[in-house]
């Protein structure tokens, strides 16, 4: 390998599991694949979920690629990039067999990392790995080691904060809000323009007014507080992700915010009150394993397999059914939906490779997706689809993504400031009060 690159970098298979074409990521920079990384990465070639998607796309991938060279110079990853090496299996020495006594595939990587760094003194040699523990493990032998940072978020504060309040307004401003539903931006005193459907509260002396940025016309619009089939937003937060909701203009919208600030039943509602407009209703979550085990390990059918991890959400539409007596339109209406397929909740793993034209489809959980997970789902919205994501960044259930990794934050991130995109944080919970002082406290 040539001595005139900047640095070295070798991955890890959890990184090719996030981002099957991590080693493109690089820039300049030459890139190890362990040996190891190969034997872990057959073992996920077979079956549906997105680690043996990418597992595949990536043994796709360095098919076309593979020479010779790949074992023994390295093979150039194109123009202005670095080269790619297989590095086959290395001896542990004396530091690490005492540190380490295990012979596991983690630990093999290490090995590789120390032989690297001393056969190219002069060049800097890093570990790429998701893993936290061997991150941990390789610092403690002296090897640099970093998380895969590629698609990590770095303005992760739209993630922290509530309702923006702008309280330079005066009564007058509000009264023509009011009056005239618009307000031009030049006459708003905005230093900068908003980003598309950014959602203000305009407070004077005396009246305050909900109001959403029109990029596309410059001007703000008043929000009205609406109901969605039942359900009421209890604070401006929710107030302005219903006008979102039903706003059929934008097409993707991104809710964030913790454990019971009506994420998911506001969504829900929304769509079930926009029925008519769409000829499918399409509700899931993914599905991550409880206590390392696999849903396999559950007794059942696929259904009875896959019931318990789509509970939450059976429990939201109960919540709107009881909004309505038994015998209501409304409460027949979603019955037959349900019946008729019209209204499908089902683990996001059914629902890949489905069509998704003129569908509402709703993603629960989101913060355990990786960013590509999220765009794959995303590609496929065909005409008169509209998309919601919601989770909560502080319950990350994947061991391999962080509040800056995962694909909710990742997608709203990348997404702001596009007129067909909005993303709504929640802060203030609603489900009850201790409810809300459990997850403040705990």
């Amino acid at each position: 390998m040539a001595l005139r690159r900047s640095k070295i970098f070798i991955i890890d298979t959890n990184v090719i599991l996030h981002d099957h074409q991590c080693i493109f990521n690089f820039q300049e920079n030459d890139v190890v694949l362990p040996i190891t990384v190969l034997e872990e990465l057959d073992k996920f070639k077979r079956g549906s979920d997105q680690l043996n998607y990418q597992a595949r796309e990536f043994v796709r991938l360095l098919d076309e690629l593979v020479k010779d060279d790949l074992f023994n110079g390295g093979l150039s990853l194109g123009p202005g990039k670095g080269k790619l090496k297989i590095e086959t299996g290395k001896n542990f020495s004396d530091k690490l067999k005492a540190s380490f006594r295990e012979d596991i595939a983690d630990h093999r990587i290490l090995a590789i990392t120390e032989y690297i760094k001393e056969k190219y003194p002069k060049q800097k040699v890093v570990l790429i790995t998701k893993d936290i523990n061997l991150r941990m493990k390789a610092k403690s032998l002296g090897l640099d080691a970093e998380d895969y940072k590629n698609d990590k978020v770095t303005n992760v504060e739209i993630f922290s904060r509530g309702v923006t309040l702008r309280d330079k307004c005066d009564d007058e401003t509000i009264a023509r809000l009011y009056e005239e539903r618009y307000l031009p931006l030049e006459n708003a005193g905005f230093e900068t323009e908003p980003d598309a459907n950014d959602y203000f509260i305009f407070k004077g002396m005396n009246t305050s007014a909900l109001v959403r940025y029109d990029s596309a016309a410059k001007r703000f619009e008043r929000v009205d507080k609406k109901s969605a089939y039942g359900i009421k937003p209890r604070n401006a937060e929710q107030t302005f992700l219903l006008n979102a909701l039903l706003n059929p203009e934008i097409k993707l919208v991104a809710v964030t915010g913790k454990a019971g600030t009506g994420k998911t039943l506001l969504a829900l509602a929304a769509a079930i009150a926009q029925n008519e407009l769409y000829e499918q209703i399409l509700l899931a979550r993914p599905i991550v394993a409880l206590s390392n085990r696999d849903i396999g390990f559950l007794p059942g059918d696929a259904d009875e397999k896959i019931r318990p991890y789509m509970q939450p959400l059976f429990d939201n539409l109960t919540v709107i059914k009881h909004c309505y007596n038994p015998r209501s339109v409304e409460y027949t209406r979603i019955e037959e939906m349900e019946k008729e397929e019209r209204l499908v909740i089902a683990a996001l793993a059914y629902i890949r490779g489905r069509s998704l034209s003129n569908s509402y489809f709703i993603i629960d959980e989101a913060q355990n997706l990786t960013p590509h997970e999220v765009k794959t789902i995303i590609t496929r919205a065909g005409e008169g689809t509209k998309m919601v994501f919601t989770g909560d960044l502080h319950q990350i259930d994947s061991p391999y993504l962080d509040q800056q990794s995962n694909g909710l934050a990742y997608l709203s991130d990348r997404m702001k400031g596009q007129e067909l995109f909005a993303h709504i944080n929640l802060i203030k919970g609603e489900r009850s009060f201790l409810a809300e002082l459990a997850s403040d406290l705990l």
